[in-house]
């Protein structure tokens, strides 16, 4: 009796994690047919417009939800990561991941929040960058190692967002 208890135990949840991995698939398919490409980064990057922040890339999700992660690619997976601010635009450098590029002409704004999925802090503990990927808009977060540079980084970036310098 404890035995078939066990193995009904484990079906469950082998059936659990298998639903939770065929939604995140069927959630990068539907998207792949919706969404544009990522863009690219260029060859040659500007030089920084701010120091370099270290931290963890944590998402890039629809600007609508916070919950509601992109799912292409490997967009919607956390990796250690270091941004630079550049006169070209965004780029999160992601440790064991593809780098995610944002144009400077579609950043649309920036700001400190407290949730994104894939994370829930207090309040402003993550920098959070809102772009435009064609007709879609998105929101990408970041958990830096030092905080304090936030403000820093949310007034570039709203400067580039208004097609001014950023800094």
């Amino acid at each position: 009796m404890r035995i078939l208890l066990t193995l009904a135990i484990v079906a469950f949840f082998l059936l659990c994690v298998l639903a939770m991995w065929w939604g995140y698939r069927n959630r990068a398919r539907r998207q792949n047919t919706v969404l544009p490409a990522f863009p690219q980064p260029p060859a040659n990057l500007k030089d920084d417009l701010l120091e370099p922040a270290t931290g963890v890339y944590i998402s890039t999700t629809t600007a609508t939800s916070w919950q509601d992660r992109v799912a292409v690619g490997d967009v919607g997976f956390r990796a250690a990561a270091t941004v630079h601010l550049t006169d070209d635009g965004v780029l999160f450098d992601r440790e064991g991941a593809d780098r995610v590029w944002i144009p400077a002409e579609s950043v649309v704004s920036a700001r400190t929040d407290r949730a994104i999925a894939g994370k829930v802090m207090k309040r402003d503990g993550l920098l959070v960058v809102r772009w435009r990927l064609g007709e879609h808009e998105l929101d990408t977060g970041f958990r830096g190692d030092d905080k304090d540079v936030y403000a820093d980084w949310v007034e570039a970036l709203t400067g580039l967002a208004k097609g001014g310098a950023a800094k």
